[in-house]
C-alpha cells in the first residue's frame, strides 16, 4: 500500500509512522516530495481494517492501495522519475548515457585502446566482460578476475566508471569490489538468487530483459533488486527471441516507451546483442533513442575481426565516433542531453 502524509507532518509523527509501519510486519520506502512525502509499504496485500488503520494515524492524508505487482519500481510508489548519477554523467528524467566498450576483455591493450576512446568521442561508461556467460562451454569464458583488474586500471587512467558482468551469487562481491555497475544478463534475467545479490550489493544494477520476458517479468525481475533496498537499477531492453533470423534477436522498440509508461526506471537499450550485425547496430541505437530511451549500452572493438566473441557486432571506432556524432545530434530533438556530473 502507498501512504501520503499530510503537508508538514511532525518529525515525530512520521517517525512513529514508519515504526508502525514496520509493526505491521511491512518494509517502509520513502519518496520525498516538495509538500508530501509518500511510503511505500511493501508486503502482504493490505486489509480493509488495516488500511483504515494507517488513515487514522497522525500526519497521513491517504493510504492507497497498490494495484501492480511490483510495487517499488512502479509509478504509484515513486512518482519522480529515477535518475542515477555518476562521475561522468546522469541517466533518466532528460538525462542521457553512453555505455560502451568490447564483450569481452581480452588484453590490457585492447581494453585500455577501447577505454581511450570511448572517452575521447563521449562515451561516459566503460563496458566488458570479466566473466563470460556462453552458450557454448568451448567457447572463451573471460579473463575472470584478471579481467576485473584490467577493468579497474582503464577507470583509473581515463576516469570511466565501469560496469561489467556478474554471473551468479558468489562472485557478486568480488565483481562489486572492482566495477562502478553490476550487469546481470538475459541468461540470469530470472536467476533470482542472483538478483537479491546483486541488491544487496549497493552498487547500482544494470538489469538486461532475457529473451523470452514479457516486460511484467522484466519488472519483477527488477523487483528483486529494488526489495533489498536497492533503488538503482536500469532496464535494458536488448532483444527478443522471435521467429525472425535476419537479425540476432528482435529489438522491441515499443517496450521503451511501454516501461516508461508503467516505471520510474531509466530504460536503455543494448543495440549491439539485438543486432548481432555491425551494419544494424546504429540505426538500431537511434531507433531506441528516438523512441525514449535513456541510455545505450554497445559494444565496440579496438579490431573487431579478432574478438574472440561476438566479433560480429562490434563497432571499430571510426564507426562508434561516427555514431556518437548523431546521437548528439539526435538528443536535442528528444529535450535530452549528455550531461557531465559535477
Amino acid at each position: 500500500m502507498l501512504i501520503v502524509t499530510k503537508p508538514g507532518i511532525s518529525k515525530e509523527a512520521f517517525e512513529a509512522l514508519l515504526e508502525e509501519i514496520k509493526k505491521q510486519g511491512y518494509t517502509p520506502h520513502v519518496s520525498k516530495g516538495e509538500s508530501r512525502t509518500l511510503i511505500g509499504a511493501i508486503g502482504a496485500p493490505p486489509t480493509a481494517e488495516l488500511m483504515e488503520h494507517f488513515r487514522a494515524l497522525p500526519g497521513v492524508e491517504q493510504v492507497i492501495r497498490i494495484s501492480k505487482p511490483y510495487k517499488l519500481a512502479s509509478w504509484e510508489v515513486h512518482p519522480e522519475p529515477s535518475v542515477l548519477e555518476f562521475a561522468t554523467g546522469k541517466t533518466g528524467n532528460g538525462y542521457f548515457m553512453v555505455a560502451a566498450g568490447p564483450c569481452g576483455v581480452e588484453s590490457r591493450e585492447q581494453i585500455l585502446t577501447a577505454a581511450r576512446y570511448v572517452k575521447q568521442h563521449g562515451g561516459q561508461m566503460l563496458r566488458g566482460g570479466a566473466f563470460k556467460p556462453r552458450t557454448s562451454p568451448y567457447a572463451f569464458q573471460g579473463l575472470g578476475v584478471k579481467g576485473l583488474e584490467l577493468l579497474a586500471e582503464a577507470r583509473e587512467e581515463t576516469g570511466l566508471p565501469v560496469v561489467t558482468e556478474v554471473t551468479s551469487p558468489d562472485l557478486v562481491s568480488v565483481v562489486a569490489s572492482y566495477a562502478d555497475v553490476l550487469q546481470i544478463g538475459a541468461r540470469n534475467a530470472q536467476n533470482f538468487a542472483l538478483l537479491k545479490a546483486a541488491g544487496g550489493s549497493g552498487k547500482p544494477v544494470l538489469l538486461k530483459r532475457g529473451m523470452s520476458m514479457t516486460l511484467d517479468e522484466f519488472l519483477m525481475a527488477a523487483e528483486y533488486v529494488l526489495s533489498e533496498g536497492n533503488p538503482n537499477v536500469i532496464l535494458v531492453e536488448r532483444g527478443i527471441r522471435t521467429f525472425e533470423k535476419s537479425t540476432r534477436f528482435t529489438l522491441d522498440v515499443s517496450a521503451v516507451p511501454v516501461l516508461k509508461s508503467q516505471t520510474h526506471l531509466p530504460v536503455w537499450i543494448d543495440p549491439s546483442h539485438a543486432a548481432g550485425k555491425r551494419d544494424y547496430v546504429v540505426p538500431l541505437a537511434l531507433a531506441g533513442i528516438a523512441a525514449g530511451a535513456d541510455g545505450i549500452i554497445v559494444e565496440t572493438h579496438p579490431n573487431p575481426e579478432e574478438a574472440k566473441s561476438d566479433a560480429a557486432q562490434q563497432l571499430t571506432e571510426d564507426e562508434f565516433a561516427a555514431m556518437m556524432q548523431r546521437i548528439k545530434r539526435l538528443l536535442p530533438a528528444l529535450d535530452k542531453e549528455i550531461a557531465i556530473s559535477a
